[in-house]
């Protein structure tokens, strides 16, 4: 079973793994507090797959 999405898609996004990490489970834990997704129909039904799918919609991103 692979995972959506993928890590390749999310380091177009995010290089760095540890700030796609930092980011991805700091937004889970937002979202298991309000649920309000950014994203429309959200394939993932748990908090880090709705965080990642964000990341990759480009609506969670890192300020440089």
């Amino acid at each position: 079973m692979m995972l959506e999405p993928s890590i390749d898609s999310l380091q177009t996004r995010i290089k760095s793994k540890y700030s796609l990490v930092t980011l991805s489970a700091r937004r889970a834990r937002e979202l298991s507090e309000t649920n309000e997704v950014l994203v429309d129909r959200p394939k993932s039904h748990k908090f880090v797959g709705k965080a990642l799918e964000e990341i990759e919609a480009g609506k969670l991103y890192i300020k440089k």
